[in-house]
């Protein structure tokens, strides 16, 4: 099975990249010589830009309290099509002196709309069986997984993996199970490598993808949305998924196991090859062997 850009062009997404060492006009202005947009100044309490493109679509710069100072870009609803503008402004970036460090991270977020509880459900199995192996792929550092990029909680993964005939509802209840502010915009609930929070609040309908750190390199974020569209579309199109047995990291065939895992999503051919390669370079082993 090999997932086509038709495929992939069938989910919208957006992003989240958090800069330091750039100032968020010095950002919007930036944006906006990439997308041609008219970068405007509109205050409120993030004291945000806002970038409106020709065809009306608008990108947000604003100001981030894990950052020293610095500037998150928000990216509008894109489709696959929209990749090169979202490289582009990342290599601008580059060239514009922003940087990246450990606490800039890039946060993906998946259009879930007609998304049906079995294949949310699905969507969590798939990522906690292969958790540990994705975000030693994505180097994500430790402090990350402590605090705002949490793993995925077994006990969420338990309940689930016992509905027979889940809802958003019943979905939502296990979820939630420990936290008392469900209901707000900023629940703790939001702070997993999956973040299943927007399902439920606000009108975003995402999957939030929390667990990738910030790059440089257009190349790299590409890489990072691809594997999450991916897994989306995988999860949409099995009849079942299975967290039985989550896959233990090893050394001896880290490399090894991810490829497998990036092949049994449909990442083979030209299209996935440089994203094959970013997210293998981290790993230890051999892509050909599995103890190699």
């Amino acid at each position: 099975m090999t997932i086509t850009e038709a495929e992939l062009a069938s989910l919208t997404f957006g992003c989240e990249l958090e800069y330091e060492g750039i100032t968020q006009e010095r950002a919007a202005k930036v944006v906006a010589q990439v997308t041609g947009g008219t970068a405007r100044y509109e205050g409120y309490h993030l004291h945000n830009w806002t970038v409106t493109t020709g065809d009306g679509r608008k990108w947000q710069v604003v100001s981030d309290g894990s950052l020293w100072g610095g500037a998150e870009v928000v990216t509008p609803i894109m489709t696959y099509a929209d990749m090169e503008t979202l490289q582009e402004v990342v290599r601008a970036m580059r060239k514009a002196k922003a940087k990246v460090n450990s606490r800039t991270g890039l946060h993906v977020h998946v259009g879930a709309q007609g998304m049906t509880p079995t294949q949310i459900k699905n969507l969590v199995k798939i990522f906690y069986k292969q958790e540990t192996l994705i975000l030693k792929a994505t180097g994500t550092q430790q402090c990350r997984i402590d605090s705002y990029t949490r793993k995925t909680d077994l006990g969420f993964v338990d309940k689930i993996c016992k509905m027979a005939n889940p809802t958003m509802a019943k979905l939502a209840d296990a979820y939630y199970t420990g936290y008392s502010d469900r209901h707000s915009h900023y629940s703790r609930a939001r702070y997993h490598a999956l973040n299943l929070h927007n399902l439920w609040n606000g009108n975003k309908g995402t999957v939030e993808f929390r667990y990738h750190e910030q790059s440089l390199h257009a190349g790299v974020i590409k890489a990072a949305v691809l594997i999450d569209l991916l897994m989306v579309l995988k999860a949409k199109s099995a009849k079942a998924a299975s967290a039985k047995n989550p896959r233990p990291y090893s050394e001896a065939s880290a490399k090894y196991d991810f490829r497998v895992f990036l092949l049994r999503l449909g990442a083979n051919g030209a299209t996935f090859k440089s994203m094959r390669k970013h997210l293998c370079k981290n790993l230890p082993g051999s892509a050909a062997w599995k103890d190699g």
